[in-house]
C-alpha cells in the first residue's frame, strides 16, 4: 500500500458532490454519523448564508463499505445538493473581484463566469471534508486526534490556547461557540464584529488553528522534497478557497527570533512514548519535513469573503463599462467553516503519511506494523 489518494467531482449548484478515497485498509469500522457530524459543523457558524440551512448535508456511501467496515477498495461518497439549479441560473455579465471568475474566463477564452465559479466555489469542500472525516477515523484507531478552532476573526483575537486543555474541555468549548472559538470573551467581540459587518454590507476574514495530538515522530520524509509534511500540509490548507497564508509553529514569528531562542531543545523523555522529547514546541511539531512527536500546530489565514452585498468595482464584459460586481448569495464570514475543512484536510494528509510509513492491506496489518514501530521507538 502506498498511502491515500483522493479526488472529487461536482459543482456548487449541480446534482451532487462525489468523492473517491483510495487506499483505506480493509476492516476499518466507518461511522457515517460521525462524518455527518463533521459536515454539520462545517455548515454552522455565525455569519453563514441561508444556503447552509437549505442544504443540511448528509453523506451517502456508493462503494467501498460492507457491514459498516471498509473493503480495501475505493470508498465512494456522495452529498446531494438541494439547490441543484445549475441549468437555470443566469450567467453574470461581469467578473467578481477576489474570485476565480476573470482569470478562469481568460483561461478558457470565454465570458461565462458560471463555467468557472460552479467548480471554484467553496461548496466543493463539503465532499473533501467528508473524505477527511473518514481519514480521521483511521487516525483515531492509533490515538491520533486532529482538532481545529478559530483563533482570530475580524481582527478580534482569542486568548485561550487549545493545546494545554483536556480533549473533552476543548471540544465542549468549541461546540458551545457560535464561531468555533474557545475564548468566550473573544467570541462575544467576534459576534459583534460579524453583526456590524453584516449591517455594513461587508465581509470578514480571520485565522484558524489546526492541532494534531498523538503523532509519533518520523512521519513524512526528507529525501524527496515532495515527501516533506510541511509542504504537503501547507498545500492542503492552501487548497481551501480564500486561504492566503499558512504558518507552522511560530510561523513568521520565527523569522524575528535568533536561533538560540527559537530552536526546541531535545531532552530525555519521561515515561513511555520513546526516549526523546522537546523542551518546547516552537517548531510546531515538524522538523526537516517530519513529525517530531510533539503536537502538530498549523494556522491558516483566510481573506474576507470577496462577494459583498455592496458590490466591488469591476467592469462589464460586453462594454467594458465600470459596474459593481453581481451579488450572489454569500456569507459575511466563513472562517469557522474553513476551520472544519482544514481539520479534515490535515487528517487526510496525516492518514496518507501514516499508511505510507506502515503499509498493510488490512487494518489489522496496519496495527501490527504500528506496534512494531512504537516498540522500536521505545529503545532507539
Amino acid at each position: 500500500m502506498s498511502g491515500l489518494r483522493w479526488t472529487t467531482a461536482g459543482e456548487s449548484h449541480g446534482t451532487a458532490l462525489v468523492g473517491v478515497l483510495e487506499g483505506l485498509p480493509s476492516g476499518l469500522p466507518l461511522d457515517i454519523a460521525a462524518i455527518d457530524a463533521l459536515l454539520a459543523r462545517r455548515q454552522r457558524g455565525h455569519g453563514r448564508s441561508a444556503r447552509q440551512q437549505l442544504e443540511q448535508d448528509h453523506v451517502e456511501v456508493l462503494a467501498g463499505l460492507r457491514g459498516g467496515h471498509t473493503l480495501g477498495s475505493p470508498l465512494a461518497l456522495l452529498i446531494r445538493n438541494r439547490d441543484a439549479t445549475i441549468e437555470t441560473l443566469p450567467v453574470p455579465d461581469n467578473p467578481r473581484p477576489g474570485h476565480a471568475d476573470l482569470a478562469g474566463c481568460q483561461k478558457h477564452g470565454v465570458r461565462d463566469p458560471r463555467l468557472v465559479l460552479e467548480r471554484a466555489s467553496a461548496r466543493e469542500t463539503a465532499i473533501r471534508s467528508a473524505l477527511g472525516a473518514a481519514a480521521a477515523q483511521l487516525l483515531a484507531q492509533f490515538g491520533i486526534e486532529v482538532f481545529a478552532h478559530v483563533v482570530e476573526l475580524g481582527a478580534e483575537r482569542a486568548h485561550v490556547e487549545a493545546a494545554p486543555l483536556p480533549r473533552a474541555e476543548r471540544e465542549a468549548r468549541r461546540a458551545a461557540s457560535a464561531v468555533a472559538c474557545l475564548d468566550s470573551e473573544a467570541e462575544a467581540r467576534i459576534v459583534a464584529r460579524i453583526d456590524a459587518a453584516r449591517s455594513e454590507l461587508d465581509s470578514l476574514g480571520g485565522v484558524f488553528e489546526v492541532l494534531a495530538f498523538g503523532l509519533p515522530p518520523g512521519l513524512g520524509g526528507y529525501a524527496d522534497p515532495r515527501e516533506r509534511l510541511s509542504a504537503r500540509l501547507g498545500g492542503a490548507l492552501f487548497s481551501i478557497p480564500a486561504i492566503k497564508g499558512v504558518e507552522i509553529g511560530l510561523g513568521f514569528e520565527a523569522a524575528r527570533q535568533p536561533g538560540s531562542r527559537f530552536h526546541d531543545p531535545i531532552v530525555a523523555a519521561q515515561g513511555s512514548g520513546g526516549r526523546y522529547a522537546r523542551a518546547s514546541n516552537r517548531a510546531g511539531g515538524l522538523e526537516g519535513g517530519m513529525t517530531t512527536g510533539e503536537v502538530l500546530v498549523l494556522r491558516a489565514a483566510m481573506k474576507p469573503i470577496p462577494t459583498l452585498r455592496q458590490g466591488v468595482p469591476t467592469v462589464e464584459f460586453a462594454s467594458g463599462a465600470p459596474v459593481r460586481a453581481t451579488y450572489q448569495r454569500s456569507d459575511v464570514t466563513s472562517v469557522p467553516a474553513a476551520s472544519v475543512v482544514g481539520e479534515a484536510l490535515v487528517a487526510l494528509v496525516l492518514a496518507d503519511a501514516l499508511l505510507q510509513k506502515l503499509g498493510g492491506d488490512s487494518i489489522e496489518q496496519v496495527r501490527q506494523a504500528w506496534g512494531a514501530w512504537r516498540a522500536q521507538l521505545e529503545v532507539l
